[in-house]
């Protein structure tokens, strides 16, 4: 499995969407947990890297 390279201000099209209903998500920080931000709602989440990696359906 290719690891995805992940660069602050990227925007990932998820697998799973937000309760807002949104399935874009902006990367804030990096690191062993990744903070994302909702891109409708600007509501943040801390992400576990592997976890994250896992739901990346598209990275734009």
């Amino acid at each position: 499995m290719e690891i995805p390279l992940l660069k602050v201000g990227d925007i990932l099209t998820l697998k799973k969407s937000h309760p807002c209903g949104c399935d874009k998500f902006e990367i804030l920080r990096l690191g062993s947990d990744i903070k994302i931000k909702c891109t409708s709602c600007a509501k943040a989440l801390d992400i576990p890297r592997e976890k994250l990696e896992k739901r990346i359906k598209f990275i734009n």
